[in-house]
């Protein structure tokens, strides 16, 4: 198998691939056949540089086609790709630069700062650069299933994010998602927001779509309301796939009104309340369908085109997939059920063959089958979509001067679903108020991504904890 080969050499190259809307306001169009050819181009010019099967590179673009040419020169050749948000700050991207050790890096100019700060050890190309797309093409290699693809960061509650790889199995696996829940459909065009570095963005900013023969679109910018429902209606969106958040802020803060190419809502992420599907299905007459997944497993349930939409509810498991309620929580009774489970986490080894995978997601179940997300059974905070894990932001904030413990847990936020708070207990000399907490929010921004900060930063004299001495964040959660 190669998904450069049998997807993109495969389509008719004429038909659309990609439209982009660049930073500084250009739109272009990209045909598959021009994918192809600079995506070819760009796999020779990676192997110039000593990139082989099996090797690692890391990619710092925005969405913009550099991103979408680097990963898919990647799958060609089987290298493995490793695609960071450009919201990582030095610490974040030193991290992934010493799990996995890449060969090489493909970064935007204007991330080149903070990647230097992380101090890479390897060969750095620069976008854009039209002379990395005028070498001779590579040919595509014939690869396995379990040949290495892709590795996502996800974050974890008691240590730092970790690697999770993806064989060759993970791009053409997305097909079942893409038919039985996105619902993509030849000649659409396919807005899937996720920024890219992020599970979302890896299974749908493009790979879908392109198997169900749509085109996707980039939009190199920031989320804005008004600006997202312009380019709706613009570019003839027919499938929109954004965060819970981002449908909850369109519904606060915008006018909604009839979009007749739209045709299909998706989230993933987080639980929908009643009130925002009220007023998109009032505003475009459309259901925002919801599903779930994770980075480990890739897309798991989803409510399927045509079915009626539950509020809360993120669907039923997609056809095949093998789902149960083990004491609340949802297990993927057989991983081979599911044809984009990872390989294993780099530095460890893999999950044993057959063994059930606990999600650690507390979940409920109608008499239809349909299941409803409670909360996390660990400590993981999920805020506008993004996992992000209590150690990060705690090694962030005890690095402040002023800081001598801190724990992080969740608070409820009506837009977000959920964001960071921290109670910090102070050095002796300093004294709590709001300016050292805005200078504490300030310096976990600098420490890692913006999107980890605490909204909430409260003081305490000390932290509950257990007679072993771990922190209570349970009794945190109720205060």
């Amino acid at each position: 198998m190669n998904f450069a080969r049998d997807v993109i050499d495969a389509a008719p190259a004429e038909r659309r691939a990609l439209v982009e809307l660049a930073s500084d306001g250009r739109r272009k169009e990209w045909s598959f056949g021009e994918v192809a050819r600079r995506s070819a181009s760009l796999a020779g010019t990676l192997g110039v540089y000593g990139v082989t099967r099996g090797d690692v590179v890391l990619t710092l673009i925005g969405n913009r086609p550099e991103w979408v040419l680097t990963m898919v020169a990647c799958f060609r050749i089987g290298a493995v790709v490793l695609p960071c948000n450009e919201q990582l700050r030095a610490k974040d991207l030193r991290l992934r630069l010493e799990i996995a050790r890449p060969k090489l890096i493909v970064a935007d100019a204007r991330n080149i700062t903070e990647l230097a700060a992380a101090g890479p050890d390897c060969t750095v190309l620069m976008v854009p650069d039209e002379d990395l797309f005028a070498g001779a093409a590579a040919a595509a290699a014939d690869l396995s299933a379990t040949d290495p693809c892709l590795i996502t960061f996800t974050s974890g509650t008691t240590g730092e994010p970790k690697g999770v790889l993806h064989g060759q199995r993970y791009l053409p696996g997305q097909l079942l998602q893409a038919t039985h829940w996105l619902d993509a459909r030849p000649g659409e065009l396919v807005w899937c927001t996720a920024a890219s570095g992020w599970s979302k963005s890896a299974r749908n900013a493009f790979i879908a779509p392109w198997l169900r023969g749509a085109a996707a679109l980039l939009h190199d910018a920031r989320f804005d309301p008004a600006e997202r429902l312009e380019i709706l209606a613009s570019e003839g969106v027919n499938v929109l796939c954004m965060a819970p958040t981002e449908y909850r802020v369109i519904a606060k803060r915008a006018e909604l009104a009839p979009l007749p190419r739209l045709r299909v809502l998706v989230a993933a992420g987080e639980a929908l309340n009643p009130e925002v599907l009220r007023v998109f299905q009032a505003g475009l007459g459309l259901d925002i369908r919801d599903g779930y997944g994770q980075t480990e497993t890739g897309q798991l349930t989803g409510t399927a085109p045509g079915e009626r939409v539950r509020p809360g509810s993120m669907g039923r498991p997609l056809p095949g997939v093998e789902l149960r309620i083990e004491d609340g929580e949802l297990v993927l009774a057989d991983p081979a059920t599911d044809p984009t489970f990872f390989l294993r986490n780099l530095g460890e080894d893999p999950p044993p063959v057959g063994m059930p995978w606990r999600t650690g997601d507390r979940v409920h179940q109608d008499e239809d089958g349909f299941l409803y997300f409670e909360g996390r059974a660990d400590d993981v905070i999920i805020s506008a979509g993004y996992r992000i894990g209590p150690f990060e932001v705690e090694s962030a904030l005890v690095s402040h001067l002023a800081v001598a413990e801190a724990a992080v847990v969740e608070a409820p936020d009506e837009e977000r679903g959920a964001v960071v708070r921290a109670v910090v207990v102070l050095r002796e000399g300093f004294e709590p108020g709001d300016d050292l907490a805005a200078e504490l929010q300030e310096h976990v921004r600098r420490e890692t991504a913006p999107y980890k900060y605490p909204r909430i930063v409260d003081f305490a004299e000390e932290l509950p904890k257990t007679a072993s001495g771990k922190i209570r964040r349970a009794e945190l959660r109720r205060r």
